[in-house]
């Protein structure tokens, strides 16, 4: 039996709040874990791709744990604009919330892949398209959900006022 429309959307929203929350500890974890051994096991995965068999130069690992950690601090940034939009779509109920980080993830996920690929990152195109595949349908369908609800209808009128 499927679930009720009712049921459903407090579902997904928490599913959303779950990935930027997720998001934002795997930030910190990059950017406070590069040196602990934790993530030794990705940064030679890093490393391969980059120097292949060869012994890596020590100025190139700490580059790569310098470069990890500056984009696990992106990502937490970037995480808690998620954990805010996922916030104001669910309490505000506005489609365009919901366009907002359907596209931030649409141009996100193509250049990451595509950058990925050309590096023969596999790890990062699978996890990409993992996150693809459970990011979009709950943003797809709350849009759909709340443009039924009424909303579209009254932010083409607002921007029509502007």
């Amino acid at each position: 039996m499927p679930a009720s429309s009712s049921s459903l959307r407090p579902a997904l929203v928490l599913w959303l709040y779950a990935a930027a929350i997720t998001h934002i500890l795997a930030g910190l974890t990059l950017t406070w874990a590069g040196d602990s051994g934790l993530l030794d096991g990705y940064l030679q995965v890093l490393e391969l791709s980059f120097w292949g068999a060869d012994a890596v130069p020590t100025v190139g690992h700490e580059q790569q744990v310098w470069w990890l950690a500056l984009f696990g601090a992106t990502l937490q940034s970037y995480s808690l604009y998620m954990l805010a939009l996922v916030h104001l779509g669910n309490r505000l109920k506005v489609p365009a919330v919901w366009g907002w980080l359907i596209a931030g993830i649409l141009l996100w996920a193509p250049q990451d892949m595509w950058l990925s690929a050309q590096q023969q990152v596999w790890s990062h195109v699978w996890l990409d398209g993992f996150a693809l595949l459970v990011l979009l349908p709950p943003l797809f369908w709350l849009y759909r959900h709340d443009c039924r609800k009424g909303n579209c209808a009254t932010e083409s009128s607002d921007q029509s006022r502007g």
